[in-house]
């Protein structure tokens, strides 16, 4: 949200440096028609900057160039690379245009402008490629030897410069294919826990991700924190071979039917973990019933993404209700009976009517009416920023919101409702390595599938 906010007030301000330069009566496309365009000078699109004048930007920049004639100017070139025009930002003295992200094949450091009448003027200016940005992983525990997409921005591969693509600790990997957005690369042997990186001609980039994170692990299910299924129903732990690490949580069996939009079956479908226990007063043991509060630090929620690597078979799709993803405090849920705990805070025990009201949570139904989801039988990680759990069980605006970490202290996972009417299935969901990540793209990812 705080990106888009900060996108808007630059869009808005780049609108008023264009629009301070048009006129009224005759559109400035009608007047400037035939004209000669002039360039006079170029800066970057933001109301501090305005009158700095600059020679060069990188790929993606947003620009105000600022001369005469310029309203019928219909394209604009960088190098061999056209880019994408407003109307509404072009007027006879500005136009504010954003340098595409393609790399240019043909590079002649000249933006080339167009009118409709046919008028083309070229104005010197340097584009300048970023190193390589890498942004998510199709798996990021997969073992050694499997075949993963790296996806990000700005992978040049130089005839002279080959693209390398290096795992933790320094290791290579094989590519076997490279767009400049996406890389596909086999997993080498020996690789460890850590960023990858992604070196070009034009520099080299770290991962926003972790290979193998284990950084804000909630439940591995393998020991490293000791937590699972905790609640009313224990959703089955299993490890029969097909795990992208051992151990898995497992939604459904393939024969049990998940109906409807309203269809309520938490147990087959739901793991739960609630924090707390059946002592008097309720206390939070490690290892089985601590608050994730006190094992993750969710001070900085809004700028985390909850992940986890999924594996759905495709003879057992899904194509009914939406994941709910849960998180709730103390004051909401807690395992054990009603009263208080060692804390001295009131807690309400164990319950299911914490997330039937229309408190926050986070919702994803890939599945459409035509088509269910599945992922081939292979493992995925999944993204989904804590920023978006803004919605109630319905799918329509939740009425309360994570609002301090203390709402974190229980978490629960749930194929049911979700506003949208699905289709009869029998889905197996296999779920592994459940964590709360930061989003900084110097230490983790920012989105994944």
């Amino acid at each position: 949200m705080e990106t888009d906010i900060k996108y808007g007030f630059k869009a808005l301000s780049c609108l008023i440096l264009a629009i301070g330069m048009m006129s009224c009566g005759e559109t400035d496309a009608e007047k400037d028609r035939g004209a000669t365009p002039v360039i006079k000078h170029v800066s970057m699109c933001d109301v501090k900057t305005a009158d700095t004048h600059i020679a060069s930007a990188p790929l993606g920049t947003r620009l105000i160039f600022k001369g005469d004639n310029l309203g019928d100017v219909s394209q604009i070139w960088f190098n061999d690379q056209k880019a994408l025009i407003n109307p509404a930002m072009v007027s006879s003295h500005a136009i504010t245009v954003d340098i595409p992200n393609d790399i240019p094949g043909e590079v002649t450091n000249m933006a080339r402008f167009i009118t409709s009448s046919g008028s083309i003027v070229d104005y010197p200016f340097k584009v300048s490629v970023p190193a390589p940005r890498i942004d998510a992983m199709s798996c990021e525990y997969a073992p050694a030897g499997s075949v993963v997409t790296i996806s990000g921005a700005y992978f040049a591969n130089d005839p002279n410069v080959p693209l390398t693509v290096s795992f933790p600790g320094g290791i290579p990997a094989t590519i076997r294919s490279i767009s400049q957005k996406s890389i596909e690369v086999e997993v080498p042997e020996g690789a460890v826990e850590g960023a990858l990186t992604v070196t070009s001609i034009y520099g080299s980039g770290q991962s926003s991700f972790h290979y193998l994170d284990t950084r804000g692990m909630m439940f591995d299910f393998d020991g490293l924190t000791g937590l699972g299924s905790h609640g009313w129903h224990n959703a089955p732990i299993e490890n029969d071979g097909s795990g992208i690490s051992g151990n898995y949580v497992r939604l459904g069996d393939g024969d049990i039917t998940l109906v409807g939009r309203d269809a309520w079956d938490d147990k087959h479908f739901s793991f739960e973990y609630w924090a707390g226990s059946w002592n008097s007063p309720t206390d939070y043991p490690e290892r089985e019933g601590v608050r994730l509060f006190d094992i993750v630090d969710f001070s900085d929620f809004n700028d985390m993404s909850l992940k986890f690597e999924l594996c759905i078979p495709e003879n057992a799709a899904w194509q009914a209700c939406a994941m709910q993803l849960i998180f709730a405090g103390t004051d909401k849920v807690t395992m054990g009976n009603a009263g208080t705990d060692i804390f001295g805070n009131t807690v309400p025990g164990c319950n299911n009517t914490y997330f039937q009201n229309n408190s926050a949570r986070g919702l994803w139904s890939p599945w459409t009416m035509t088509e269910a989801y599945h992922t081939g039988g292979e493992w995925i990680t999944m993204s989904l920023p804590i920023r978006d759990f803004i919605y109630g069980p319905d799918g329509s605006g939740a009425s309360s919101f994570l609002s301090s970490p203390a709402d974190f202290a229980s978490f629960q996972i749930f194929l049911w409702n979700g506003g949208e009417t699905g289709v009869d299935c029998k889905p197996i969901l296999k779920i592994d390595n459940i964590r709360a990540v930061k989003n900084r793209r110097d230490d983790t990812m920012v989105a994944s599938i």
